[in-house]
């Protein structure tokens, strides 16, 4: 297994992470399963969020005697500093720890980001809880551009997490300037949430770029971290026959497949159109209906709000048809 250092963090993790977000479709004792494998394969770096519902809690449990062998790392969406601070003693009591490794600011909009770094923002907790050792590093995720460059315009940023494949290549300057700001990069969506079937061909392809520093692949089956751990350990360089795959693969689903940049928005229905493709993947791909389902039921608009004027058409640089794909969300989803 190659390890990195992620970034100015210093800590020492290896290449291939755990995506924690599939750990929902099983149970304790296969989670227990999992974590051992990881320890045999010599997989340290696990990620999870306080939004995957019981993931924290399953993880918690199964790591319990090698916690030393993890760096751990999880997300909040809160971003007061009272939720914040919550949430924390939460993710603490859930993995049963007395740190964590690294704690995120999981996926703000550019103004929630600048939100949580005033006056009684998130930031605040995060700080008071690094000061204890309640937590030792910080992070952000992200799935814009816009907030991906604004993240790394401060200093307590020490990683970013963002969505990097081979159809999804919109962060890899970002990328390279965290290289240069010594930020760690996660990459995360390296199978475009479910859209790539090819997870080899994928990791290969992720990890044949020297700035990305741990990538994690959400794993819920032996069969699955063995396949990944193999596609990591292959350090040789892309072969032709795999370039024109991936070639082919970016021809297929460049046309039909929203990358998440947001130039789409803002929708004049008040759509969140990028995170309506997203659930639909989770959905369609992810094997996670029911989590899919709630969280597409708690937008305040859905696909079947659409009001068919066509603006975000005109603003996507992918030229994707939204409407259409609006009308078979809302036909998936049932509303």
């Amino acid at each position: 297994m190659e390890y990195r250092k992620l970034g100015k963090t210093g800590l020492k993790i290896s290449r291939l992470g755990f995506g924690g977000i599939p750990i929902q479709r099983i149970d304790v004792a296969g989670t227990k399963v999992l974590i051992k494998q990881l320890v045999d394969e010599g997989i340290n770096f696990i990620d999870s969020a306080r939004g995957y519902t019981v993931s924290e809690e399953y993880i918690g449990e199964a790591i319990e005697g090698v916690r030393e062998k993890f760096v751990l790392a999880t997300k909040s969406m809160a971003r007061t500093k009272e939720a914040m601070s919550r949430d924390i003693d939460i993710s603490l009591d859930n993995f049963r720890t007395d740190y964590i490794d690294l704690y995120q600011i999981h996926n703000p909009s550019v103004y929630e980001l600048k939100k949580v770094t005033e006056e009684g923002g998130a930031l605040e907790a995060l700080m008071e809880a690094k000061a204890t050792g309640k937590i030792r590093h910080l992070g952000v995720t992200a799935h814009s551009n816009e907030v991906f460059e604004q993240a790394l315009t401060y200093d307590w940023v020490e990683t970013v997490m963002f969505p990097y494949n081979i159809v999804e290549t919109q962060g890899e300057e970002l990328i390279r300037k965290c290289a240069e700001k010594n930020v760690g990069f996660i990459c995360m969506k390296p199978l475009a949430g479910g859209a790539i079937e090819d997870a080899t061909l994928a990791l290969r392809f992720i990890l044949s770029n020297p700035n990305v520093t741990v990538v994690i692949p959400g794993m819920a089956a032996s069969e699955e971290v063995a396949q990944n751990v193999a596609a990591a350990s292959n350090t040789q360089p892309l072969s032709d026959t795999e370039k024109n795959k991936i070639q082919e693969l970016k021809d297929t689903l460049g046309t039909q497949f929203c990358r998440r940049c947001g130039y789409c928005g803002p929708c004049v229905a008040g759509i969140n159109i990028p995170q309506v493709f997203i659930l639909g993947g989770y959905l369609n791909r992810y094997g996670l209906e029911d989590w899919a389902r709630n969280r597409y039921y708690s937008m305040d608009k859905k696909a079947s709000d659409c009001m068919k004027c066509g603006a975000c058409e005109k603003r996507c640089p992918y030229n994707l048809p939204i409407r259409k794909m609006f009308e078979k969300a809302a036909e998936d989803f049932g509303a």
